[in-house]
């Protein structure tokens, strides 16, 4: 999960990007507390998400693309609510997904940035949190595009940075700032262009394009908090190899964290959404 508007430090600026991957240099599959810092995102994030998909109408009987399915949350609710016919729950480590048995599923184990993939065509395709960590993004909203029947939906999700422009000494300020630093010069995060992802759905010809943008509350003791705080420690050594910030920054990030007068606007999540004609 990550961001995107212009900010000192932030994912706009200045900086390496990394030929690293996430999963192999960050955030490891196997690390013992992996699926609890996806699963702590998925609870700040899936209403939003599976309420969007509601109001686009997924149809029963659709056929679904789950791309980076991470511990198959969206995967299951197509399954449960507007009963897909098929999923197909995409990742390029699928160890999350042991649970997810169902005959309706397919796990795919794949690489997005494959040229050669060649999943089929559906009804729907969601992307969350996946694209801003590729580098070859544009490319493959393309190729997402392409791979949708006549009247399928493909639904883009991704990270955008609402910084508060007169905050930019505090200890929260400069971890966030760093941790956007990090990504982007270790596996190559960019979040500058999500704003143009619904651009880039009418260049590939799609109609009823929209977007919107939602900020889930950020205070102490929330999923969202602990998703931070998860991701924070995990990097430690990352964050500080930025310049932005040492370990004391750190620790005072992470204690107001878990301050009862802890409250951000956090990170949202823009979503963009097109229909092929």
């Amino acid at each position: 999960m990550t961001a995107g508007s212009p900010a000192p430090g932030g994912p706009a600026g200045d900086g390496h990007h990394g030929d690293g991957h996430y999963g192999e240099d960050l955030f490891e599959p196997k690390h013992p507390g992996e699926a609890e810092r996806i699963d702590a995102a998925a609870l700040a994030y899936d209403p939003v998400t599976t309420g969007r998909l509601r109001a686009l109408g997924v149809a029963h009987g659709s056929r679904c693309l789950d791309v980076g399915a991470g511990t198959g949350t969206v995967t299951r609710w197509l399954l449960e609510e507007p009963g897909a016919a098929e999923v197909v729950a995409l990742d390029r480590d699928t160890g999350g997904l042991a649970g997810l048995v169902d005959p309706r599923v397919r796990v795919l184990t794949a690489d997005l940035t494959d040229e050669s993939l060649a999943p089929g065509t559906f009804d729907l395709i969601h992307a969350r949190f996946v694209l801003m960590h590729l580098r070859e993004r544009r490319a493959i909203i393309s190729r997402l595009a392409g791979w949708l029947n006549p009247g399928g939906l493909l639904v883009l999700a991704d990270a955008v940075e609402v910084a508060d422009p007169q905050d930019e000494s505090s200890a929260y300020r400069r971890v966030m700032d760093a941790i956007w630093r990090a990504l982007k010069s270790t596996i190559g995060t960019d979040t500058s262009s999500v704003p143009a992802y619904p651009r880039f759905l009418r260049e590939e010809g799609l109609r009823d394009v929209a977007a919107e943008l939602y900020c889930p509350p950020l205070v102490a003791g929330s999923p969202l908090a602990a998703f931070w705080s998860e991701t924070w420690s995990r990097i430690r050594p990352e964050l500080e190899e930025t310049g932005l910030v040492d370990g004391a920054v750190v620790d005072e990030a992470l204690a107001y964290l878990a301050s009862p007068g802890f409250a951000e606007l956090g990170p949202g999540m823009m979503m963009a959404w097109g229909r092929r004609p």
